[in-house]
């Protein structure tokens, strides 16, 4: 078993890693009063709509009782949500990123994060695969979960999707045969 700043450490590279490989596009990590984070991977992070409410997301793993390391206020780590996998938590300006590690063929291929939505509010699927948080009455998008991206340690694409079971938004990452660690990027925006 890794000992867990060995593990931080190591989620921390790979998700470095990509996140430099695909450019300048991606969100930038940094701090957002709006933004309030629990302290184990099942209490996950609430965050803000366009319209002032907010939603909840949570980590829905196997160990979700796992503690964030917090590296800095913007910057958390969960070491071991699940077998050989990580996730790398930021906030960022309008929201925040999920960076699921995998660091093995042993990891899961399916990602359980439980949504849960103020009075209202409702998840709407998008062409693009991702998903759009609509207020009801008014019919405008107050926030969205963009489609996921994955990327193994060669650069290279690795599918990976949404479905919606109920409350909870479960993120499909194909990794058989790719070069770990994989690196899978659910991201939330107001």
């Amino acid at each position: 078993m890794r000992h867990a700043r060995d593990g931080a450490a190591a989620a921390m590279s790979a998700a470095s890693r990509i996140l430099v490989a695909r450019g300048k596009n991606e969100p930038q990590e940094m701090e957002n009063p709006d933004v309030a984070w629990g302290q184990r991977a099942r209490d996950g992070v609430w965050v803000p709509t366009r319209d002032g409410q907010r939603i909840h997301l949570g980590i829905d793993a196997t160990a979700a009782d796992t503690v964030a390391q917090v590296l800095r206020p913007s910057l958390r780590v969960f070491v071991g949500v699940d077998v050989d996998t990580d996730i790398v938590a930021q906030t960022t300006a309008g929201g925040v990123r999920l960076l699921t590690v995998i660091h093995g063929p042993d990891a899961p291929t399916e990602f359980r994060f439980a949504v849960s939505l103020a009075d209202g509010l409702a998840l709407e699927s998008m062409p693009s695969g991702g998903y759009d948080v609509v207020h009801l009455r008014y019919g405008a998008t107050v926030g969205r979960l963009y489609n996921p991206w994955a990327s193994d340690s060669m650069f290279r694409q690795v599918k990976a999707d949404y479905t919606l079971d109920g409350t909870a938004v479960t993120m499909r990452v194909q990794h058989t045969d790719a070069y770990y660690p994989v690196v899978a990027d659910p991201h939330y925006e107001r």
